[in-house]
């Protein structure tokens, strides 16, 4: 199974959810994205792209100014 991570520590919406869409259109189905923020704003903008888009969010956990969101790619 392929899974990447995308580093968007540091970017203020909506360069994480953007950065995030980039990526997803290079894997196929199933593939795994852990995306590492610190916008707590990514927190509800990446899961809204996620519904809107077909992929599903796996896990969230924040600690301290670190967000990390996990999401498999849904099919085309």
């Amino acid at each position: 199974m392929t899974r990447v991570t995308v580093d968007a520590r540091r970017l203020l919406c909506p360069l994480p959810v953007i950065r995030v869409q980039d990526r997803a259109r290079e894997l196929p189905p199933g593939a795994l994205i852990e995306v590492l923020c610190s916008d707590p704003g990514a927190l509800y903008d990446i899961p809204a792209w996620c519904r809107m888009s077909g992929h599903r969010v796996l896990e969230t956990r924040s600690q301290d100014t670190l967000h990390v969101i996990v999401l498999e790619i849904g099919s085309p």
